[in-house]
């Protein structure tokens, strides 16, 4: 297939090196971008299972040749037993085991969605060889990585005894060791199901009834009538002007409206150059004023009290600049979660550009892995407040809280720029970061993923809010933002704590120039 006519060129990245293969593989036998995108999420699905699965959620942005992208929303909904008499006598919803597995996954109704984008794209290809490497790698089996086995041990005592999960990722009894290689037959088999009877079994029919029954025998709320009901959605992206393009991302649920704040505010501050004090106070600003809304205003867009894009005018986004000390650090108070997410991206040669993030929230999810199924559940449901009064009080039928939020732009110089990350909290700032060294300041899209980062709040289960910046920053610089009042804590370098992001960049000539996060076990693929 290597030299056949049909082969789109293009790029491809992901935070595992196989699903980096699984996507070119598809643009070598004449695959778009979006079908490539689908074979990435599935084999990512199956060889990174501490980030992701199909028991979780995604969001995409496909943006067409020279068009504006469509955005698909492929949240699941809160079961309809799913309220706050469930969790009687609690604190809090739990995070792990079948009361956090409260809603439904929603990932896999996206693909299709994505597919039917695809076939108007001229996709050609079969579901069944899409999911080939993913039921391929479930099957045979993957060396585990290294974040996979420190992730199993670091949480082996919260999850050891959740349904199902030591059969499957703890092997003996103990975490994998990195490149100790695990099977997982079970989610094979559902897999093959996927792809004979199509996205939409996973929801309706032989597979769904499967489904529903591992999870009641697991004791989660979540029924084959909440699987019927769901449905994947295409929605109006949110959008902002910048002085160098326009940037795209996904409306509520998802905190994509808090990172299109950051880099509209910031790109009204006036920096100049990367990386020093301006820079780096500059958008902990922006994200401290993008996190007050975001925190205030955004839930389930069945009870939104505003319209996000009245945060996204000249004048709010003036506003919000305007309010900015570009010497003294504003105040900040707690916020935040664990995540555990992927971002991925592809470009064809035809430009098509797809920006996608699939999550199953925090590190293996909820932990419950369906016997017969062998899918591991997500806990996206633990984000609910039991709080009758709070934002995203829990409820039955409703979206949950999302901070996954993928990014495309297209640049006023006729480049197209799909970019992401995963990492909770620091999902909008890693994106601002990486954005603004490449398009503002010039730096390449490789180093701008590699240089420091630093994050503001807390993610990956850390439990401090302070300003954390890998220690591969300048003393100089650490030292003033102590100084102007950031609280700041310093971090080991190339840390998972500042997320996985990458890039892919498609110039006006055709070239396209990707970047995969050394932090992660990614690459960049070509064809």
């Amino acid at each position: 297939m290597l030299h056949s006519p049909l082969a789109r060129r293009g790029m491809v990245t992901a935070p595992h090196h196989l699903a980096s293969e699984a996507g070119i593989r598809v643009l070598r036998e004449g695959g778009n971008a979006v079908e490539a995108m689908v074979a990435m999420a599935a084999a990512i699905a199956v060889v990174y299972p501490h980030m992701t699965a199909i028991g979780g959620d995604g969001f995409w942005l496909i943006a067409p040749p020279g068009g504006d992208p469509v955005a698909i929303d492929a949240c699941g909904r809160s079961g309809a037993a799913v309220g706050a008499d469930l969790y009687r006598g609690r604190a809090a919803i739990p995070a792990r085991g079948p009361l956090a597995a409260n809603t439904v996954a929603g990932t896999v109704s996206g693909w299709g969605a994505a597919l039917e984008v695809a076939r108007t794209l001229g996709g050609r290809l079969p579901l069944e060889r899409l999911l080939e490497d993913a039921v391929h790698h479930a099957e045979a089996g993957v060396p585990a990585t290294g974040s996979q086995s420190r992730f199993a041990a670091d949480k082996m005592a919260e999850l050891k005894d959740v349904s199902g999960f030591a059969a499957v990722h703890l092997p003996d009894g103990r975490p994998p060791a990195p490149g100790q290689t695990v099977h997982q037959p079970a989610l094979g088999a559902t897999l093959r199901r996927i792809a004979a009877d199509g996205p939409d079994g996973f929801y309706r029919g032989a597979l769904a009834r499967t489904i529903a029954a591992d999870l009641a025998r697991a004791g989660s709320p979540v029924t084959a009538d909440d699987l019927a009901r769901h449905r994947a959605e295409r929605v109006e992206p949110l959008g902002v002007d910048l002085s160098v393009g326009r940037v795209w991302n996904l409306p509520p649920p998802t905190q994509g409206l808090a990172s299109l704040i950051i880099l509209g505010v910031f790109d009204r501050l006036g920096v100049a150059e990367a990386d020093g004090f301006p820079h780096v106070h500059g958008l902990v600003e922006a994200t401290k004023r993008a996190f007050r809304i975001r925190d205030r205003h955004v839930t389930c867009p069945s009870r939104l009290k505003v319209d996000p894009r009245d945060f996204l005018t000249e004048e709010a986004l003036g506003g919000m600049a305007a309010d900015i000390d570009m010497h003294v650090a504003m105040a900040w108070p707690p916020a935040g979660g664990h995540s555990d997410t992927v971002w991925m991206g592809a470009i064809d040669g035809d430009g098509c550009a797809v920006s996608f993030i699939q999550s199953i929230y925090w590190e293996f999810g909820s932990g419950v892995v369906l016997r017969d199924s062998g899918i591991l559940w997500q806990n996206r449901g633990a984000s609910f407040q039991l709080d009758p009064a709070a934002v995203n009080a829990v409820g039955p039928g409703l979206k949950p809280f999302h901070t996954l939020n993928p990014a495309l732009a297209r640049l006023a110089d006729g480049r197209t720029m799909a970019y992401g990350t995963m990492g909770g909290e620091g999902q909008p700032q890693t994106q601002a970061t990486v954005f603004t060294r490449h398009v503002l300041f010039g730096q390449g899209l490789q180093a701008a993923v590699t240089a420091p980062r630093w994050l503001l709040g807390r993610t990956w289960g850390a439990q401090s809010t302070t300003l954390k910046l890998e220690d591969r920053f300048d003393a100089g610089l650490i030292g003033a933002l102590k100084a102007a009042g950031h609280v700041v804590e310093t971090v080991p370098a190339f840390s998972d704590l500042m997320g996985h992001a990458g890039a892919i960049v498609r110039r006006p000539d055709g070239t396209l120039e990707g970047a995969a996060d050394p932090r992660s076990n990614g690459a960049v693929g070509a064809w």
